[in-house]
């Protein structure tokens, strides 16, 4: 299973800290999407703090786990697992997530960060859950090989508007990426 993924982190270098994660599948549409309460908060400048803290689902609750029936770009309902929390709790309803799957490959956009902050959830690439893949891939590398300026606008290439640098939001966005990209 196809799982698309992305996040949001206190900045670009190597002490960075994880603020959210999303993650969408490829058939049945379900979702997982965590904000955590334990990032480093004095990394957050006034573009961090306006672009992605006042994107946060869930600002105004201090923890939170449950589930959640959501339409989908089609309109169809999809199951979507919910979390605020430390990392722990976050490692904990992240592993129950990817447990209904019996194999796992993590897609992600321009995916360093995102692949690095993923595998600190489980503690180290080693500990991930066994049925996820070790080896992520970059719709970057897709767009090159399909003729596709990587550089360009998600948002636009994809059609989808909403909620940039929202996790959830931009893994939604990275799915529909990779469809337009196969369908090419």
């Amino acid at each position: 299973m196809k799982i698309f993924m992305d996040t949001e982190f206190t900045g670009l270098h190597k002490d960075t800290t994880l603020i959210s994660i999303g993650l969408v599948d490829e058939d049945r549409g379900y979702s997982f999407y965590a904000e955590l309460t334990d990032y480093d908060k004095s990394q957050i400048d006034d573009w961090l703090q306006e672009n992605v803290i006042d994107n946060l689902k869930y600002n105004k609750r201090d923890s939170f786990v449950g589930t959640e029936l959501e339409r989908d770009m089609d309109g169809q309902y999809i199951k979507s697992l919910r979390v605020k929390g430390d990392v722990h709790e976050v490692r904990t309803q992240l592993e129950l997530f990817l447990k209904q799957y019996s194999n796992v490959e993590i897609w992600s956009d321009c995916l360093s960060y995102d692949w690095v902050l993923f595998n600190h959830i489980f503690g180290n690439a080693f500990d991930i859950p066994s049925n996820v893949y070790y080896i992520p891939f970059d719709i970057c590398t897709l767009m090159k090989i399909k003729g596709v300026d990587p550089d360009v606008n998600r948002e636009d290439f994809s059609g989808i508007e909403g909620d940039k640098h929202n996790a959830l939001h931009d893994a939604i966005v990275i799915k529909a990426c990779y469809n337009k990209l196969i369908s090419m």
